[in-house]
């Protein structure tokens, strides 16, 4: 893939991930309403109707609340009846929405790219694999391995790059020693081309690897918006533990042992991070990809405590699986069975 493809793909990324992003319910004060029992922000543009009756009856008051105060602010003459029109139409009324088990990827008519192509399909596939296993956990697993699944053609030529890249490190040391010191023109372009041939001997594309991770970002982002915007989230429980909550919300309460998820899934970080490091750098450069990959560890586990428990579910079962691939590429390189 050519530098500039990635570039196209990474302003189709930020484009439509800045689109159909989650939007919390504020009340008149300007406060994010929050679910008593999880502490979960409740977003004001969910994808259906939640089931429990005291998150029903939180949206109905704050609604009301917003009608009541843009009633008397027309009475007032403080707005017109154009603009108290307009602030009325931006409140969803949650009896419009389908029930979950109802909500298909047509409903709320077209949403943006966005939300129409990722949001909603991953958001139906989670909900109507939730009615099968009967547990939201599982189904959040499920999706998570069906997509892993889907895109294990490119996760396999990440890892198989690794490997090649570390079958070819010995050769690319003596390039580096051959060139040490020597920064004219003429040397850099003999050591490039010189770099090259030993990627094309052991068919290495640097670029290859990067596409997987491109591919990892969208979907990431809309496993994010879809987890956020399902009342079921933090409706059911799994293993005990409620999805929808933080574990930093959970321990502020005293449920302690919701201290795994950031556990597991800095654990996962690592050794994902670890089994896909490439081993092809050499000096400075190792040591500086090294501390790299340890920083983004210690801000991805910090960033988890944050995270609901449905996220994390999902990210502990992403990096398991790609630490299971890598394992298997590992050794199946190694008996001489991959390509």
């Amino acid at each position: 893939m050519k530098t500039k493809y990635i570039k196209l793909f990474v302003i189709f990324v930020l484009l439509f991930s800045l689109t159909g992003c989650t939007k919390y319910l504020k009340d008149v004060d300007n406060k994010v309403a929050k679910n008593e029992e999880t502490g979960q922000n409740l977003p004001s543009n969910i994808l259906c109707q939640p089931e429990d009756q005291k998150t029903k009856d939180t949206y109905y008051e704050i609604y009301d609340a917003y009608i009541k105060e843009y009633q008397e602010q027309l009475e007032k003459e403080e707005i017109s009846q154009e603009e108290y029109d307009e602030q009325v139409s931006k409140l969803v009324d949650i009896d419009d929405l389908p029930k979950c088990s109802q909500f298909n990827i047509l409903s709320g008519g077209y949403d943006g790219i966005w939300e129409t192509i990722f949001v909603k399909p991953l958001a139906w596939l989670i909900i109507n694999l939730d009615v099968i296993v009967k547990n939201c956990g599982l189904a959040v697993i499920l999706t998570t391995l069906l997509l892993r699944l889907v895109t294990v053609t490119f996760s396999k030529k990440t890892a198989l790059q690794s490997e090649k890249l570390k079958e070819a490190k010995p050769e690319i040391d003596k390039i580096e020693k051959k060139y040490k010191g020597k920064e004219d023109q003429q040397s850099l372009i003999n050591k490039n081309q010189e770099t090259l041939m030993v990627y094309k001997k052991y068919g290495i594309n640097p670029m290859s690897g990067c596409l997987f991770a491109l591919i990892q970002i969208p979907l990431f982002f809309a496993f994010y918006e879809a987890l956020n915007r399902l009342p079921i989230l933090f409706e059911e429980e799994f293993l005990t533990f409620q999805l929808g909550t933080t574990p930093l919300t959970a321990m502020m309460n005293g449920q302690i042992h919701y201290i795994i998820f950031p556990i597991l899934v800095t654990l996962a970080s690592y050794y994902s991070f670890k089994l896909n490091s490439t081993a092809s750098m050499n000096g400075q450069q190792a040591e500086s990809m090294k501390m790299m990959s340890n920083m983004s560890v210690m801000m991805i586990g910090f960033a988890s405590f944050t995270l609901s428990c449905g996220i994390a579910l999902y990210w502990i079962t992403n990096s398991g699986f790609t630490i299971v691939q890598n394992l298997y590429v590992k050794r199946s390189k190694k008996n001489g069975t991959s390509k």
